[in-house]
């Protein structure tokens, strides 16, 4: 009778069993070394040292090589309010070569922590802050991150174990897009510097699209202001993210050129005179500017009901204005900086002036 579990089965098992993990460790192997070639999150980026082309989709993930290249003597830091601004105008308006790191919803934190490592790897002679209200919140020390992912590792000092950090099916994907980019089959999602234009094409742009998207936003903001439980946020709630505002203008250089803009909305969603909202960016401002003047920063306000924002013309939505908007703020800044006044037009106002 033939038995039915051979003499000989466990060995070949234990030489399958130790195929498979040899295999599997090779592939590992294999992966880790394809990922540390292309470098998709260019952990190895450094003055003297270039990035690689930016391909993966998560900002976060892409910008902090910029940041540590050496490569930028002027730096954007916002959300995508500022995202606009070009480069190219920036260094026509203000001299060197800039980089314009600012993410799409970025948190104050996520903006402190990218413009900490830029400051740790260059010595700027242009920094652009560009704020939202988001920096004014009572909790922005507790909200500091979105769903979307935010890799820390990539903006501590040294990066201990980058390289094997960066190796996961996400940086699999990005390095592939990497060697696809070098293989000239595929462009980079943005710029070397940051920059892309995220807005549709000028030419596809719908004005009465454009108006319903604000009318949307302010019904939207007036249904959650009507509900039962709605509390305002009292105009002197602690604003934390201010610290560290000021603790990056403080790390700046001294003769580093410091500008930081409230960047403008359209007018609905700036709270109505005399509300809540309105006496919370009054103070909020306020603050700003007090900073600005302890610090040696130049703050413009285009956030204000101007000719700018009081026409939905100038909007994709409530937030996003159009691409020929960025050039009037980046020439408002130039103006702002050199005059120290007010815009004669009411595009924008100068809240602190620290001239050069």
């Amino acid at each position: 009778m033939t038995s039915a579990n051979p003499a000989g089965s466990p060995p070949e098992w234990r030489r399958f069993a130790l195929l498979f993990l040899a295999v599997a460790a090779l592939a590992g192997l294999a992966c880790i070394g394809f990922v540390a070639a292309l470098d998709p999150y260019g952990v190895r980026a450094a003055p003297g040292r270039a990035q690689g082309p930016l391909m993966d989709g998560n900002q976060r993930f892409m910008y902090p090589q910029i940041a540590r290249s050496g490569a930028y003597d002027g730096a954007v830091f916002g959300t995508s309010t500022a995202r606009l601004l070009d480069p190219a105008d920036l260094a026509r308006a203000f001299g060197g070569r800039f980089a314009n790191l600012s993410m799409n919803a970025a948190t104050p934190y996520e903006q402190t922590e990218l413009a900490r490592l830029y400051l740790r790897h260059n010595r700027p002679r242009v920094l652009l802050f560009g704020l939202d209200t988001t920096w004014c919140e009572p909790d922005a020390d507790e909200r500091r991150l979105t769903f979307r992912a935010f890799p820390a590792w990539l903006y501590r000092p040294g990066m201990p174990w980058g390289a094997l950090r960066q190796v996961n099916g996400q940086s699999l994907g990005t390095a592939f897009e990497a060697l696809m980019f070098r293989l000239g089959l595929r462009p980079a999602r943005l710029g070397a510097d940051g920059y892309a234009v995220f807005t549709p094409p000028e030419a596809a742009y719908d004005a009465a699209r454009a108006a319903a998207h604000i009318r949307s936003a302010q019904a939207t903001q007036a249904a959650a202001e009507a509900e039962p439980g709605y509390r305002p946020t009292p105009p002197d709630a602690p604003m934390p993210a201010l610290a560290w505002l000021d603790a990056l203008l403080a790390e700046a250089p001294p003769d580093t050129l410091k500008l930081v803009a409230f960047t403008p909305v359209h007018v609905s969603q700036q709270g109505a005179p005399g509300s809540p909202t309105a006496q919370r960016e009054a103070v909020c401002k306020a603050r700003v500017a007090s900073l600005g003047r302890e610090r040696g920063a130049t703050v413009v306000d285009f956030r204000i009901p101007s000719p700018i924002t009081a026409q939905a013309a100038n909007y994709w939505d409530p937030l996003h204005y159009r691409l020929p908007v960025a050039g009037r703020i980046v020439a408002g800044l130039k103006a702002a900086q050199e005059s120290g006044r007010d815009d004669p037009g009411g595009t924008f106002q100068v809240l602190a002036h620290a001239p050069k």
